[in-house]
């Protein structure tokens, strides 16, 4: 049973397709009577995989695979093509992609939505709306910037630098030239831990002095730095430690 209450059925030998199974179990037929938010995320990764394995119909194999992430669909999302396909035997590389591509989508959305009203960024909740779906999911650092207009409206979005598990190496000339470019009034800088936690490094505070410093020689204001986990987010500016 997963965390919506369903519990896949057990389906004979050669009736792995939804269009075999009976009518009250298939997620197609509920989501058309109900809608697509009617179907809990097993039934929504059957459809995306139409198809079950030899043995196992494709509700069990996407209750399984739900299971083995501990009902995270975030987790299934982490995965990468290669991860999935070693992980799950059976699923090709074409399927993999699917699944994958259709929760990176999902992902995706949620940010065009937070960004169709195009927010004025006055603080650190509205900047990590905006930004926080570049980082879901990631198990390496990556860095960007978010360019502000002088009425505080986003002019862009820049990864400026994608490195390893706990460090990615950024050259501050660059950002100066992409604020530059932009005419960008102020800017909030952006990274991710992988690891979790939430407590600036001693690198990150010295990144952060030495960007606001090249920043200020172009008269361009650095609002605020953010570290991103799946869990939470550290504002530099809200914690009192932005440098002078």
């Amino acid at each position: 049973m997963n965390e919506n209450g369903y519990k896949a059925p057990n389906v004979p030998e050669g009736h792995h397709l939804i269009r075999d199974m009976a009518a009250d179990q298939r997620p197609r037929e509920k989501a058309l009577r109900h809608g697509i938010k009617s179907l809990g995320n097993a039934e929504l990764l059957a459809i995306l995989f139409g198809t079950g394995l030899r043995g196992k119909s494709v509700l069990q194999l996407s209750d399984e695979i739900l299971a083995d992430n501990d009902n995270h669909i975030s987790k299934v999302a982490r995965l990468s093509i290669r991860d999935f396909m070693n992980r799950y035997k059976g699923i090709g590389e074409a399927k993999a992609i699917s699944i994958l591509a259709a929760l990176e989508l999902g992902s995706r959305s949620v940010a065009d939505a937070a960004s169709l009203t195009n927010p004025t960024i006055n603080n650190s909740d509205a900047a990590v709306d905006v930004m926080k779906h570049h980082f879901a999911n990631l198990p390496h650092e990556e860095f960007w910037i978010m360019l502000l207009s002088q009425a505080g409206k986003v002019l862009r979005e820049i990864c400026v630098s994608r490195g390893g598990i706990n460090l990615t190496a950024v050259d501050v000339k660059i950002i100066l030239k992409h604020a530059i470019e932009n005419y960008a009034t102020s800017m909030i800088l952006f990274h991710n831990h992988p690891s979790g936690t939430l407590v600036p490094s001693t690198q990150d505070d010295n990144l952060t002095r030495r960007i606001c410093a090249g920043a200020k020689a172009i008269d361009v204001r650095v609002n605020d730095h953010i570290i991103i986990t799946d869990g939470g987010y550290y504002s530099y500016h809200s914690n009192g430690r932005m440098p002078d």
